[in-house]
């Protein structure tokens, strides 16, 4: 009992250890008080007078307490976060990433959210992955994905909402639950834009619309509810008829697939038949109206002659009615083979060189 009496607290005796004390030689631990002793020494030259004695130990921990209370404050922000400061519990500022400082606690805490986590909400299926079981299948929620268009037909919609943390003081303390806000939200802004939608565009090629048209509104209301969030984008996954009517719709979606064929065929024709009737008839257009000024000339043209002729015939009428004459003459008997007969050669015909007949039989 006494050798437990003689040793140090360390588990070796007050001279070092021997052995053949019964204890095994070891490392020899600081010795706390000449820690203190030391500790004590480097700090009293800021005590004006003695030595650090009574209650100038208590002062000194308190004031190494009080530094460290102090630097507690530092805290850091990192890149993808945002720094949320509560004093007692209540909002009062954000800051933002890399070194900052806050009154230490209780007074002040800090809060850093994740703001650049993309963030996913479903609406109208749930994947089999949300529900920690690794697998890619898709379960169909109807009460969430039927909706009525503006045509009075029912489609079957599933989309999902990507959103972010737009500040992060708003997202933790102006909303008490923000999935669910932002799950709310965007159903109310799809039915919303599909109740003013037909059918036909929302199955095909009016979905880039209606996509940017509910992230408009899904943000509004955000923004009046104060959240913090931002939307960034809403995709649309399906967009089908009902599963009951969803083969008579195919046959008419088939009905008037063929329906635009035929319509393309026929306005393909129209465009080939009606051109090159435009280029018919404005050919013949063009051929009468050359056709009406060659004869409005050529009668203008015989109008000139005639008045012309007139007006000489006028000066000389016997002379010119002569010359009329032979020249008429000329031009009726040019191609007439012509026998001349004299009128003084009695009751016989005087036989004649047929000169006409050796003109041809030259040529």
């Amino acid at each position: 009992m006494s050798d437990f009496k003689n040793q140090s607290p360390w588990g070796t005796p007050p001279g070092g250890g021997g052995n053949g004390d019964g204890f095994r030689r070891g490392p020899t631990p600081p010795n706390i008080d000449e820690v203190v002793r030391k500790l004590q020494d480097k700090i009293k030259r800021f005590f004006p007078g003695g030595s650090a004695s009574g209650g100038k130990p208590i002062v000194l921990g308190l004031i190494i307490l009080l530094v460290i209370w102090t630097l507690s404050g530092l805290y850091r922000v990192l890149p993808d976060e945002q720094g949320v400061v509560l004093r007692f519990g209540k909002f009062v500022k954000t800051t933002q990433p890399g070194l900052n400082y806050h009154i230490p606690f209780p007074v002040e805490s800090v809060l850093t959210p994740k703001v650049t986590k993309v963030n996913r909400m479903d609406i109208g299926f749930r994947s089999e992955r949300d529900s920690g079981f690794g697998s890619s299948g898709v379960a169909d929620v109807p009460e969430e994905s039927l909706m009525l268009t503006g045509d009075e037909n029912i489609v079957n919609i599933d989309f999902s909402v990507f959103w972010v943390i737009k500040d992060a003081g708003n997202f933790l303390f102006k909303i008490q639950d923000p999935e669910g806000t932002v799950k709310a939200a965007a159903e109310t802004a799809m039915r919303e834009v599909i109740a003013r939608s037909d059918i036909q565009p929302i199955l095909t090629e009016g979905r880039s619309k209606i996509e940017i048209d509910t992230q408009d509104i899904i943000q509004n209301i955000l923004d009046e509810y104060t959240s913090g969030i931002q939307v960034t984008q809403v995709q649309t996954q399906k967009a089908d008829p009902p599963d009951q009517v969803i083969d008579a719709f195919r046959d008419v979606q088939a009905a008037r697939a063929d329906m635009e064929r035929s319509k393309n065929e026929a306005e393909a024709y129209a465009n080939d038949v009606i051109p090159r009737a435009r280029g018919e008839a404005a050919k013949i257009l063009q051929a009468a109206e050359a056709y009406k000024k060659e004869v409005v000339a050529k009668a203008e043209g015989e109008a000139s002659r005639f008045v012309s002729i007139f007006t000489e015939y006028s000066k000389a009428k016997e002379v010119t009615q002569e010359r009329m004459y032979l020249e008429t003459m000329e031009k009726v008997l040019a191609d007439i083979d012509k026998v001349i007969i004299e009128k003084n050669a009695g009751s016989g015909v005087v036989p004649y060189l047929p000169l006409p007949e050796l003109k041809k039989k030259v040529n």
